[in-house]
């Protein structure tokens, strides 16, 4: 599965979620697998807790999760970025994603998706001093 993205792909990527990072306190992760066995928010919940992103001071982390062969992805945010948002972000989050997929354009939509949720991270949780990254800005893989 990791072959889905070049090197390159992967760098734009974990650079997107860096650049995003340094000005919030929040985190953002990229998780990808070939194959959905379920509804895709149910998935991103399931690999969300597996990942332990709960665990972040002010539960401001947001997972971007996409099955690649089965063409599904979902946008979940916790508790603390979920009760500052507008009710429509996560649905604008995912049309934007949804813009770059229909044509091919994974990486383009995903690093669209980071930098758009890392500006309402920002607006709501900015980047203090002495803040600590508390989750890996790599992408995971599954099956």
């Amino acid at each position: 599965m990791a072959k889905f993205f070049s090197s390159r792909d992967k760098k734009s990527i974990v650079e997107a979620i860096t650049r995003a990072e340094l000005k919030t306190s929040g985190e953002i992760r990229v998780h990808v697998e070939t194959y959905c066995p379920s509804s895709s928010l149910d998935r991103a919940i399931f690999v969300f807790n597996q990942l332990k992103m709960y665990k972040t001071r002010d539960r401001n982390s947001v997972l971007i999760y996409l099955a690649s062969e089965s063409k599904k992805f979902s946008i979940l945010g916790d508790t603390g970025i979920n009760a500052v948002v507008s009710e429509g972000f996560w649905l604008t989050v995912k049309e934007i994603m949804k813009e770059s997929f229909v044509t091919g354009r994974y990486v383009e939509g995903i690093c669209a998706a980071v930098e758009e949720i890392g500006e309402n991270l920002a607006r709501y949780f900015p980047c203090e001093p002495g803040d600590v990254n508390e989750l890996p800005n790599d992408i995971s893989f599954g099956a």
